[in-house]
């Protein structure tokens, strides 16, 4: 109604003003010409307002069109790929539904989580996706995800994280995998020195053996390359979960890794590190040689 309203008040406005204009010229006021010029530039006015809607609608049709043909093919690689069609329609329906109902934070927060998602699929797209901070969701999601290892070093970057909230979920994620799927979990937890031992390791590590893991202490100076190791998680020999520290030995992002020669070499390093370890905890830490068992003679 509004855009009728000012179509109509256009047209007039042009009309009288060609009438007043012609009578301005020419002032036989009996000229018909007066009416005709006002008419026909009045009607001028309206075909070309027309004209101008016309364009903006086809347009608009034109780019709706384009989005469309846009959408489809993207369905259709969906529908080809491993991702599950039904899960990126829930998406796409549930952001249409926050548009269309949510109020202004509601839409400015979906508006950053889609953000954060689309960065996320664009990085794993492309061998290697990252975050700041330390993020636990992913640690545990793809906990959830995996199938058949899990291989993890622990430093004392995170060492504070074993008495968290995150840190028993993501405990218990584990334990649903060794339950549910029979995934095998190795942790390996790296210290410096051997005084780096303490009860409390201990236990941290023998709680871990009880929940199913496969836990030990890995002392790097009593190894014989004494390496330098960040906190990393093997999930099925295929993606890489890192977290680096900052000046203050926090961690200061975490990184998504899927590139093949990188995990290759997470996975050789961890093999090195495993292997220079005994499943003892008592033998991890003590730097003395193993006692020359006694003989004794058989009956």
């Amino acid at each position: 109604m509004p855009k009728m309203f000012w179509r109509i008040l256009i047209t007039a406005s042009a009309a009288g003003g060609a009438f007043l204009l012609t009578s301005i010229l020419d002032q036989d006021d009996g000229n018909i010409w007066q009416w005709v010029a006002s008419i026909v530039i009045g009607s001028a006015a309206l075909i070309v307002q027309y004209l101008i809607d016309f364009g903006e609608r086809f347009e608009k049709v034109d780019t709706r069109f384009n989005e469309i043909l846009a959408a489809t093919t993207l369905f259709s690689q969906v529908d080809g790929s491993v991702l599950r069609s039904d899960e990126v329609t829930r998406l796409v329906l549930g952001y249409t539904k926050v548009r269309e109902q949510g109020g202004d934070i509601v839409q400015a927060f979906a508006e950053k989580e889609l953000g954060r998602l689309a960065k996320t699929m664009e990085g794993l797209g492309s061998g290697s996706a990252e975050c700041p901070g330390e993020n636990h969701e992913w640690l545990i999601d793809i906990t959830d995800c995996v199938k058949m290892t899990l291989d993890a070093t622990s430093t004392s970057v995170d060492r504070e994280f074993w008495t968290s909230g995150p840190a028993e979920r993501y405990l218990a994620a584990q334990e649903k995998a060794i339950r549910r799927r029979g995934v095998e979990i190795r942790r390996l937890f790296v210290v410096r020195v051997p005084e780096e031992v303490t009860p409390e390791l201990r236990a941290l590590c023998e709680d871990q053996r009880r929940r199913g893991i496969e836990a030990r202490i890995a002392v790097r100076s009593l190894m014989e390359s004494n390496p330098r190791v960040n906190d990393f998680i093997i999930f099925d020999g295929e993606m890489c979960y890192e977290t680096k520290p900052d000046l203050q030995s926090n961690p200061d992002g975490t990184w998504l890794r899927a590139e093949p020669d990188h995990i290759e070499d997470r996975i050789s390093q961890f093999a090195e590190l495993w292997a220079a370890t005994e499943p003892d905890p008592d033998r991890d830490a003590d730097p003395e040689p193993d006692p020359v068992p006694r003989v004794t003679s058989e009956r």
